[in-house]
């Protein structure tokens, strides 16, 4: 299992520069099995997300010291990841009914390669939360400093799932993308504010 989870986490460093081919190699496991990606890859992909949130969620909650870093470190990947798993059968059940002919998994793999972009993309914007939070004490700039880097990972999640999907399905609608997407950042926003991650 440790070697199989090393390829996963290989297959994610691949995957960076073009998330599709990820998504398509798992498509098409049964037609190339040799060139098949390993099932590891969703626990790599699991495992990136969950530790690129957190490591935002402690920048999120340091204006409240180490018992908020860490709580906040535990509730970004909390509500993330609720919001993932309650809106995931949504896409797979909007996507049959648009006439899809994807699996379950393959369709579980986009949104979660999608997912764990963001969270990397997140980690990107720990050391501009970390420097405002810490040079500047203004729940206003907290505010607004967040409110810009959700809206830039935003921005790369729907880059990343709009390449895997027209990659994957080119003859398919994007409709279903943009309701998944939508609803993922709707239930996402809900549950950080339900467990106080903009407590600022």
């Amino acid at each position: 299992m440790t070697l199989d989870l090393y390829t996963g986490f290989l297959e994610v460093g691949r995957a960076i520069r073009r998330p599709e081919l990820l998504a398509e190699r798992w498509r098409d496991r049964r037609l190339v099995p040799e060139d098949a990606p390993s099932p590891a890859v969703f626990v790599a992909l699991t495992l990136t997300a969950i530790l690129g949130l957190a490591a935002y969620g402690l920048t999120m909650g340091m204006h409240h010291g180490a018992s908020g870093m860490l709580a906040a470190a535990a509730k970004a990947p909390l509500a993330a990841g609720g919001a993932w798993s309650i809106a995931l059968p949504s896409l797979y059940i909007v996507k049959q009914k648009l006439g899809s002919e994807l699996d379950a998994t393959t369709t579980a793999l986009a949104a979660l390669i999608t997912c764990s972009f963001g969270a990397l993309a997140m980690l990107a914007g720990v050391p501009v939360s970390w420097f405002f939070t810490v040079a500047i004490d203004s729940t206003v700039v907290r505010y607004l400093v967040n409110f810009i880097i959700f809206a830039g990972v935003g921005v790369a999640m729907i880059d990343v799932f709009f390449r895997v999907m027209k990659h994957i399905a080119p003859d398919e609608s994007r409709l279903s993308a943009f309701i998944w997407l939508g609803l993922v950042a709707t239930l996402g926003t809900e549950l950080m504010i339900l467990l106080n991650l903009f407590d600022f």
